[in-house]
Parts: structure tokens; C-alpha cells; sequence
């Protein structure tokens, strides 16, 4: 199953824990910590719903650099920015959908703006990439892809309980980021 149908099926809970998992992975990006956003993997944990999971959200925003884009912030920050910016208050409804998908999107986005190896053509491929269509992609993004496609699956299958397997998902994924941001900034010094 695509992951563009996978995030068509999911459920409320299932797509709030989806977009914080892209979230989550991309907290290189903004400076933060590994445990920035673990007040809001524990409400989504407890079956968060309004006042828990906005409380956590502005926690978190609060100890994330500010939200607003600097003069000489690059894409990639920005969509990270962007994607907590809009981050909705209560887990629930369309605002969670559509939330959950352009985290989807812009994580997808921002794997291919920091791949150094890929093709010149795949900077506008990430729709077709969320439908299946996935010959010639990069090995960031398709690494990035196979990650929301496990986590959604795992919540499928697993329920509540699969959680914690999506946060070692999660885990890993933000690993890799840390990575490729940290080999970035060397090269930029």
C-alpha cells in the first residue's frame, strides 16, 4: 500500500503520532534535543486529546529556537519550522489530517533538499513518491518514505500498543538527520 493511502486510511491517533514521528526526525533541523518532544510522544501515549497535547505542544515550541524564519534560514529549516509552527492544538479532526500530511510532505522535502546525491529531476517527485512511484529516488528519501510507511503500519497492526515501535522508528530516523546536518555544517565551515 502507498503511503498516500496508508495516510488516507489512518486514523485520528494514527495520523497525529504520524506527523509527529516526521516531526520528530527532522529536530536537527531546529536545534533540539532528543527529548524536546518526548512530553508529546507521552500524551499521545496517555490518549492525549486538547489540553494535554496543546500544553505539550507550546512546551515544546517554547524550547524549540523561535519560530519565525531568519533572513538566511535555508528550505529545509524552514519546512522543519513550519511543520511545529502548524502543529494543531488538539490531535483531532481535519486539522490532524491535514496537519499529518504536510508533515509527510515537507519531511519527504526536506530528505531530498539535504541528499547530496540526488537526481536533479526528483525535486518535484515527492507527491508521486507518496503514491508508489519510487525507480530512481534517492536513498535519503526513499530511507525517509520507508520510515512513514512503517510507522503507519505499525500503528495499523499494533494499535495503541505499537508506540514505542514507532518511536524507535522515530529514533532512528532522527539519527540518520543528525548525521547528514552535522556532515552539512562541516562542509559549510
Amino acid at each position: 500500500m502507498s503511503l498516500a493511502e496508508l495516510i488516507a486510511q489512518a486514523d485520528e491517533r494514527a495520523l497525529a503520532v504520524g506527523g509527529l514521528a516526521c516531526l520528530d526526525r527532522c529536530v536537527p533541523l531546529l536545534g533540539g534535543d532528543d527529548e524536546v518532544l518526548r512530553p508529546l510522544w507521552s500524551s499521545l501515549a496517555d490518549g492525549a486529546e486538547g489540553e494535554t497535547w496543546g500544553e505539550c505542544l507550546e512546551q515544546a515550541r517554547a524550547k524549540l529556537p523561535a519560530l519565525f524564519e531568519e533572513p538566511d534560514e535555508d528550505r529545509a529549516v524552514a519546512l522543519a519550522r513550519t511543520m511545529l509552527a502548524t502543529a494543531p492544538a488538539i490531535p483531532a479532526g481535519p486539522a490532524v489530517r491535514e496537519w499529518a500530511d504536510a508533515c509527510s510532505l515537507a519531511s519527504l522535502r526536506i530528505h531530498r533538499l539535504l541528499e547530496v546525491m540526488a537526481p536533479a529531476d526528483d525535486a518535484d517527485a515527492i507527491d508521486s513518491r507518496r503514491e508508489g512511484r519510487t525507480d530512481g529516488m534517492s536513498p535519503l528519501v526513499a530511507a525517509e518514505l520507508r520510515r512513514q510507511i512503517a510507522v503507519l503500519e505499525l500503528l495499523a497492526v499494533t494499535g495503541p500498543g505499537g508506540l514505542r515501535q514507532v518511536l524507535a522508528v522515530s529514533t532512528e530516523g532522527r539519527r540518520v538527520l543528525r548525521a547528514v546536518v552535522s556532515r552539512r555544517a562541516r562542509g559549510r565551515s
